[in-house]
């Protein structure tokens, strides 16, 4: 009994270590690589979001119910580009692209095609401000920023990821309001 015991046991202590051997080993993940890979997922809703809607309905607004006063989709889209540029130069010390004032877009910015552009160029910054994040300044305190949690490096990060999620819901709403179906749900 005593040596089938010892058999099976030592039969699983082997079977155990070849899986553990043969399986794909696990490895850290940086704070850099997190912070870009969130970058790029929200990337990838709102960039094929923004582009699945005509030029021609780029400045629809909601006209039932209470929507008094809200962006148009083309605006919504400009909007977060532009909070995206604030956002991600801040980390970077550098200016947002001219003409960018607070959370607007430069003026000249108007067609679907320069609205397209100026987004992706937003979501090139802030690859490359998540690329500046690391363990050791994430948490530094940044110069001429206000708020809490916002005025580290990592939070102006996560700031931006979350105002575009939430502009990314806005957005699918007026997709689906002119029978669009966005493309991350095709």
């Amino acid at each position: 009994m005593k040596r089938s015991v010892l058999a099976v046991m030592s039969l699983v202590l082997l079977n155990s270590i070849t899986l553990a051997q043969s399986r794909t080993p696990e490895f850290p993940r940086s704070t850099t690589q997190v912070l870009n890979d969130w970058v790029t997922n929200i990337e990838q809703l709102l960039v094929p979001a923004a582009d699945a809607m005509p030029e021609a309905k780029y400045s629809f607004t909601p006209s039932y119910g209470e929507f008094k006063g809200v962006r148009t989709f083309g605006e919504q889209v400009k909007h977060l580009a532009a909070a995206n540029y604030q956002l991600g130069s801040r980390i970077l010390a550098e200016e947002p692209p001219q003409g960018t004032q607070g959370e607007a877009a430069p003026s000249s910015v108007n067609s679907k095609a320069e609205i397209m552009e100026y987004l992706k160029g937003s979501f090139a910054c802030l690859h490359r401000a998540a690329a500046k994040v690391d363990q050791k300044n994430e948490v530094e305190l940044i110069a001429g920023t206000k708020g809490t949690w916002q005025r580290t490096r990592l939070g102006l990060l996560i700031d931006a990821l979350a105002h575009s999620s939430n502009h990314y819901g806005q957005m699918v709403e007026y997709l689906r309001m002119n029978g669009i179906v966005p493309p991350e749900s095709r």
